[in-house]
């Protein structure tokens, strides 16, 4: 039987190039108390359907759930104290550079709305970074959902089959194996980090080693 060779990686952000140091209820509690995960749970809620490509203002609704909340600092602050407190992980950075120059195709698949990738794309450096950019608010359609994948494919200009599509959450690897990619299940964070975050089904290998082995199971030589 034929089969297609890998051509590209697609990298998710959150617990496979970056995290937030503490986790996110820990950056919340300053400004929320004993609120903060209750907080997070409802702005996770009214970002996502702006993160799969709704029109709307997320800091003036943020603005608003503060206000909800009784947390009075300005929502920039609370904006820049959380979501845009991430860092890079250096050796997954590493990771992305030893896949380009080995002459594959480096490209992002994240779910995020306009605020957040915009930092992404020019504070961390991510334009650089990667070849093609697959932004889901861009897109319009978000992860874990199928469309995600198949416009993300488009965008690079491959094959789904083409394509390795690294993630820290079971249900996206899911997907994106459901239309032919070859997916794989992998995060730097801890088990604790992970569920914080709320990755479901925690992935098993954690060091960047691993992850390369990983990929080169995949026909990714490194």
């Amino acid at each position: 039987m034929e089969t297609t060779a890998v051509r590209h990686v697609l990298f998710d952000a959150d617990g496979v190039l970056q995290h937030l140091p503490g986790g996110w209820y820990a950056a919340a509690e300053p400004f929320l108390g004993d609120r903060a995960e209750e907080f997070l749970r409802a702005a996770w809620a009214k970002e996502a359907p702006m993160q799969a490509g709704a029109d709307g203002d997320y800091l003036a609704i943020l603005a608003d759930l503060l206000e909800e909340y009784d947390a009075t600092a300005p929502v920039e602050d609370v904006y820049s104290a959380v979501w845009n407190r991430v860092e890079v992980n250096p050796e997954s950075a590493d990771v992305v550079r030893l896949v380009r120059a080995a002459g594959y195709g480096v490209h992002l698949g994240t779910n995020q709305a306009p605020h957040r990738s915009t930092f992404m794309r020019t504070t961390l450096g991510y334009d650089d970074l990667f070849d093609v950019s697959c932004y889901s608010f861009d897109l319009g359609a978000a992860k874990p959902e199928p469309e995600f994948f198949r416009r993300a494919a488009a965008r690079i200009g491959a094959d789904p089959r083409e394509i390795v599509f690294v993630d820290d959450k079971a249900t996206n690897v899911a997907s994106a194996r459901s239309i032919g990619m070859a997916a794989v299940h992998w995060t730097f964070e801890s088990h604790a980090e992970a569920s914080v975050a709320g990755t479901d089904a925690p992935a098993d290998h954690t060091s960047h080693a691993a992850l390369c082995e990983q990929l080169a199971a995949h026909g990714v030589r490194l």
